[in-house]
């Protein structure tokens, strides 16, 4: 090897280092500029009109500003919040909270299947990207009547998802007729299986089977509502759920101010859990982090 052929392999070397090191800089920029998104919140107060037929009614407030606390203490960059049902379709103030944050928070509305394509589209400009259907102790809704299929087509044609909280046995059903209409599908809660089967129960394996469609996202969000072992079976649900899934189609969510579970559940207590259901840091981040094209972050 020549003297001058040494000195360009040192000269190419040098240039090969510096791009190396540019690219890892450049992956840590990446990966530290990454969102970290909570998918499910509640916000509001007192003074708000609530819903007849409403299940249930706060005491108490839970205004944007201690929201906001909690995203900033936990080091959280963005947030959703969603529409409680107790508020039944009138999604004022959620909107408002929506336009103070300059696009940190997003918003999933609850609205009257007859609502009206301007009205929507107000929504979305506001930072709305879906509608939720709250059908805990309520009959199922007719997919098939011309109002329920203006709405969904709405809803694809915006890009919007349709977030449902109902028990697995009857997600395993609804959801494959929303996936026929062409929208997208998000299920509250490990999909709400029987709390005395876990994941075992037929509906929740139906469920597992719905990751396939490449359509449906699923929220590992408020194990306590299973009971005293609910964070047994969060920690028993989320191998299967991962796999069926993968890390970019799960969503953690707070469910802040955990509604009627105030007395034992904190923000905070639930981030922490999250450590404990993902060990490892760089999966727990690619979920944190998945939500960011969903929700238009």
């Amino acid at each position: 090897m020549t003297r001058c052929q040494r000195g360009l392999t040192r000269r190419q070397f040098g240039a090969a280092l510096a791009l190396l090191a540019a690219a890892v800089a450049t992956a840590v920029r990446s990966e530290a500029a990454l969102p970290v998104i909570d998918t499910h919140a509640h916000v509001f107060h007192r003074g708000l009109k609530l819903a007849p037929g409403r299940r249930y009614a706060p005491d108490y407030d839970a205004p944007l500003s201690l929201y906001l606390e909690q995203l900033d203490h936990t080091g959280m960059s963005n947030g959703v919040l969603v529409q409680p049902s107790f508020l039944g379709t009138d999604n004022s103030y959620l909107v408002d909270c929506l336009k103070q944050t300059n696009g940190r928070l997003r918003g999933i509305a609850v609205v009257d299947p007859a609502v009206s394509a301007d009205e929507l589209g107000e929504l979305d400009r506001a930072g709305v990207v879906g509608i939720r259907l709250n059908l805990v102790g309520q009959p199922l809704p007719d997919l098939a009547g011309n109002e329920w299929k203006r709405l969904l087509a709405n809803v694809k044609a915006m890009g919007w998802q349709v977030e449902i909280q109902r028990n697995a046995s009857d997600l395993a059903v609804l959801a494959p007729l929303l996936l026929d209409l062409g929208v997208t599908v998000v299920l509250d809660h490990y999909a709400l299986p029987d709390p005395k089967l876990g994941v075992v129960d037929p509906g929740f394996q139906s469920v597992l089977k719905l990751g396939a469609t490449k359509n449906v996202w699923i929220k590992i969000s408020a194990p306590y509502r299973y009971g005293p072992a609910g964070e047994s079976f969060a920690k028993e649900a989320y191998p299967p759920l991962r796999n069926a899934y993968g890390l970019d189609r799960l969503l953690w969510g707070s469910d802040w101010p955990h509604t009627q579970f105030e007395a034992t559940q904190t923000y905070a207590k639930n981030r922490q859990f999250l450590d404990t259901l993902i060990v490892d840091e760089h999966e727990r981040a690619q979920v944190l982090s998945s939500p960011r094209a969903l929700f238009r972050f």
